[in-house]
């Protein structure tokens, strides 16, 4: 599931390291004491503006000669990036106290910056974004700053384990990200926050959700992918709004069954976990437009399935299926279909019928020819057809042309000799991919497919390439490695596309003069008499002389030499 962009990202810890002005002062003193001012040039550990009257904290101000407990050698010039480029080794910043309303975006590089406080100053919510970017960030002070609103909290790629209290203090706080943090407890604070819409806590230690998370009557996406649930409270089905689950890599059996009440469910992620059969209350979520069931130990579908009719993602990758389930026929709006990794060995004859499919994944199955029934997908643009193990393909139709649409086609880890020359009747065809198959030449047309970006034909047989490749003036990424390469050499090949296009056009420029030479050679022939060039040749090879001597030599008295029997 895609995750909404977050426009803010406030890096914010909540253990204090100073909690007085007389620490910040304590602090600096500290680091003075250590350092030696030889050893520390120019580096800047501390800057403290407290009270400087600084409307706007601009990148002249990272030169400001009024800093007071700080601890460096000498200032670099902060005009020139090189200049600013020492800055970035601040580790605290104090700017509390003055008129700040917005932060330059130079702020948000200060990648080692650990602590920083901005209290007491008229900030703009919209300004705050700059701080996503300083990942190192443990403690932030935003103390009688005037904020109305911080609509979206943004903690992620940290090491927190709690919230502080005060967090029920941001009533209408709407989104909090907290993906990929140490937290083993849901905060429990979080469900007092009656505003949240959005909650992301992906790749934490989470084992159970309260109850309590039904009071949230207005969260619209939930996000728990990588933790360590068994079960879903029952109390999630109040949360009406709901529209995107992802509980994806938890180590769920079943889903609660007060979750079929969530009429508005759209987006749904449950790869990664033991349910071994669809959850009967999933097929009553008709709004369905994507559904992740990757690795779930599935055999069948529901017949219900079918019911599902607005589904346009569907992955259904890395199960047990030995058929393709006949329900998918019916889900006529899906535009992406991942099959991989299943133990499947034809299509159902149907399969044509979904009109609108643009991506279909098939790499790891069981077929041990060609589905003749993709090249009734006429919408189709990416085919994935690779077999890692089991049944290789050892041939691609010429009818392959009928896809027309068609921009990716992956086949690698086959047994295909040939390509179809119909490749070339392929306008749309941008990448294609054979690598680890048995291919010994490359069809002339291919040099016809003028949309090719990317070629790969790694660990095959191919010896030569077609003389006019150079013609696809689109191709970006051209592989041979693993090739018995003799035109061009593999010491050619090497060098990349450009050796290769080089190599190429002129050896074509060779023959073209060889071929200018042999025609002046003939016109010479025949304007001395010498008769035409193919009869010569036949008379080369049979050892004999010109046209001129066919009635033999004459002996030294005129008479004709007889000729042996």
């Amino acid at each position: 599931i895609h995750h909404a962009n977050s426009h803010m990202a406030v890096t914010y810890a909540y253990r204090r390291i100073m909690s007085s002005d007389s620490e910040k002062y304590e602090h600096s003193s500290r680091i003075q004491q250590k350092s030696d001012p030889q050893q520390v040039s120019d580096r800047i550990f501390f800057i403290d503006a407290f009270e400087s009257e600084l409307a706007y904290y601009s990148r002249r101000h990272f030169s400001i000669k009024r800093i007071r407990g700080s601890a460096f050698g000498k200032q670099p010039d902060c005009r020139n990036p090189q200049g600013y480029s020492a800055f970035r080794k601040i580790r605290v910043l104090y700017l509390n106290k003055n008129k700040l309303k917005n932060l330059c975006p130079e702020m948000g590089r200060l990648s080692n910056l650990e602590g920083l406080d901005l209290s007491d100053n008229p900030l703009e919510a919209s300004s705050l974004p700059v701080l996503s970017g300083i990942r190192q960030l443990r403690e932030l002070r935003l103390y009688r700053t005037d904020l109305a609103d911080i609509p979206l909290l943004g903690l992620a790629g940290n090491h927190l384990k709690s919230l502080p209290k005060e967090i029920v203090n941001q009533t209408k706080l709407r989104e909090i990200h907290l993906k990929h943090n140490q937290f083993a407890a849901f905060p429990l604070e979080l469900c007092d926050l009656y505003n949240l819409e959005i909650i992301d806590l992906d790749k934490n230690k989470l084992t159970v959700i309260p109850e309590e998370i039904g009071n949230l009557t207005k969260l619209k996406k939930f996000y728990v992918s990588y933790n360590s649930l068994a079960v879903l409270p029952e109390s999630l089905g109040r949360c009406t709004r709901l529209s995107v689950l992802d509980v994806s890599y938890n180590r769920l059996h079943a889903l609660p069954h007060t979750l079929g009440e969530l009429s508005q469910m759209t987006e749904v992620g449950l790869s990664g976990n033991h349910l071994e059969k669809i959850p009967r209350l999933l097929c009553r979520w008709t709004s369905l437009f994507l559904l992740y069931l990757h690795n779930t130990g599935l055999r069948v579908l529901r017949r219900s399935f079918r019911r599902l009719v607005n589904l346009q993602f569907l992955d259904l990758s890395q199960n047990f299926l030995e058929h393709c389930p006949l329900q998918i026929c019916s889900l006529k709006n899906l535009e992406v279909l991942a099959l991989d990794d299943n133990k499947i060995c034809q299509l159902p004859s149907d399969f044509g019928s979904l009109s609108k499919l643009k991506i279909l994944g098939l790499t790891g199955n069981q077929f041990s020819s060609f589905p003749k029934e993709i090249l009734s997908l006429a919408s189709l643009e990416k085919l994935y057809i690779g077999q890692d193990e089991g049944a290789k393909l050892t041939h691609l139709p010429e009818c392959i042309k009928r896809l027309q649409n068609l921009k990716e086609l992956y086949i690698e880890n086959n047994h295909l000799e040939y390509l179809p020359v119909s490749l070339g009747s392929m306008p749309n065809l941008e990448i294609l991919d054979c690598h680890c198959n048995l291919i010994k030449q490359l069809p002339d047309a291919i040099c016809q497919a003028q949309a090719l970006k990317e070629l790969r034909f790694e660990d095959n047989l191919i010896t030569y390439l077609p003389e006019n490749l150079d013609s696809l003036v689109n191709l970006e990424v051209l592989t041979l490695t693993g090739n018995p390469m003799e035109e061009p050499p593999m010491s050619v090949c090497a060098k990349g596309t450009e050796a290769v296009w080089e190599y190429l056009r002129e050896r074509r420029n060779m023959k073209e003069l060889a071929t200018k030479i042999q025609a002046w050679w003939r016109g010479m022939m025949v304007r001395k008499g010498l008769g035409r060039f193919e009869e010569l040749l036949k008379l080369q090879k049979k050892g004999r002389n010109s046209p001129k001597d066919k009635k033999g030599k004459k002996d030294v008295k005129g008479k004709p030499v007889k000729k042996n029997k």
